[in-house]
């Protein structure tokens, strides 16, 4: 893991596209702004692992799980 320093209103660059800001700092709370193309997703960690553990979820259905939603 890169760990770097940075200062409100100070950024950092993820390759050429992405641009992470921090906005505000508020005693243990960051606040910060991303930038990225929209084919990008970006999402806070939980929703990302909760969308994943969806599709799983979806992905495993067999068709006698479906018919009943006709």
């Amino acid at each position: 893991m890169l760990v770097l320093s940075r200062q409100r209103d100070e950024s950092i660059m993820i390759g050429d596209d992405v641009v992470v800001t921090i906005v505000d700092v508020r005693g243990d709370r960051v606040r910060l702004g991303i930038e990225a193309p929209s084919e990008i997703p970006v999402h806070r960690r939980e929703v990302y692992e909760a969308i994943h553990r969806e599709n799983q979820r979806s992905a495993s259905m067999q068709r006698k799980d479906v018919d009943p939603l006709r």
